[in-house]
């Protein structure tokens, strides 16, 4: 029969606080930045169109909402 190769590490292993802390931590920089990346996302969807409208009202000349707002 052939033997199996275990992937199992040899000699000691870090099973403390350590280990699970590193891992918590690092589940929670993942966690966090999709969670950013979310909400951002979705800043940036609805707020670019009023902050164009709110630039273009602050230009000179000063044009009316009205003028921002036609295709003309």
């Amino acid at each position: 029969m052939a033997s199996k190769v275990s992937l199992k590490a040899k000699g000691k292993t870090n099973k403390g606080s350590k280990g699970s802390k590193e891992r918590s931590t690092v589940q929670c920089l993942k966690e966090w930045s999709t969670w950013t990346m979310k909400k951002a996302k979705v800043i940036t969807h609805y707020g670019f169109i009023p902050l164009v409208i709110i630039m273009g009202m602050n230009s000179e000349p000063k044009p009316h909402l009205s003028q921002l707002l036609s295709p003309v």
